[in-house]
Formats: structure tokens, sequence, C-alpha cells
């Protein structure tokens, strides 16, 4: 088995926003979309896209239109819900897609994601 080697901050943050890593993380993305906690890593790239463009509402939204701080806030809160609930909704077809730009099969990621959950199985 190949190692897996993980993708550096810079490379992560590209990869959170849809880009491709470099071959060397090619197995870490097979881990990352099948491992036990791929749907919360799916939400935390989605924190991560939504953060440069909720701070980016918030610096235009109170002092250009004139909103209250808290309106602003409450605002941008609604508005990462809807992005986070999404996130989820669209988990599956996302890191599959993921896992096909690495050069796997989305049959690969699915007997990968069965075999983690009959590993679990067997321990648990």
């Amino acid at each position: 088995m190949p190692a897996i080697v993980r993708p550096d901050p810079f490379h992560w943050v590209l990869y959170a926003f849809g880009a491709r890593l470099p071959e060397r993380n090619r197995e870490w993305v097979l881990h990352d979309v099948t491992t036990r906690t791929w749907f919360l890593r799916q939400l935390a790239r989605g924190v991560v896209q939504i953060v440069p463009v909720a701070v980016l509402l918030y610096v235009l939204l109170v002092p250009v239109l004139g909103f209250g701080p808290q309106i602003a806030v409450m605002a941008i809160i609604a508005g990462a819900a809807i992005g986070l609930f999404y996130a989820g909704a669209f988990a599956w077809g996302s890191t599959a897609h993921r896992a096909i730009k690495a050069g796997y099969s989305e049959a690969t990621v699915e007997a990968a994601r069965a075999e983690n959950r009959r590993e679990r199985f067997d321990r648990g």
C-alpha cells in the first residue's frame, strides 16, 4: 500500500476550493473522501469556502449599505447555514468527484467506504 502523504496547508486550501492535488497526495485524497469522518471533512471544506465570502459581505454590508452590525451578522449566519446545508446535501457526489479527479473510479470510493464500515462494525 502506498504511503499517504498529506497536502501542505496551501494545497489543502486550494483543494478545499476544488483544485486537484499533486500526484504525491493521490492516496490521501482517497483516504480523505472515504475515512470515517469524510462527511465532517466535507463540511470543514464548506466552512473554508464560506468564511472569505462572509468576511467580505460583512465588510461591505455594514458601512456601504448602512446595515447595523447585528443585522449583517444575522444575514451572514443565515447564508452560511444555507451554504453548509448544500455542502452536506451534495457531500456524497462532491467527494466522489474529488476522488475521480485524483484518478479513482466511483466504484473504488464506494468499495473503500464499504470496507471502512465493515472494519468499524467488526471492531464495535
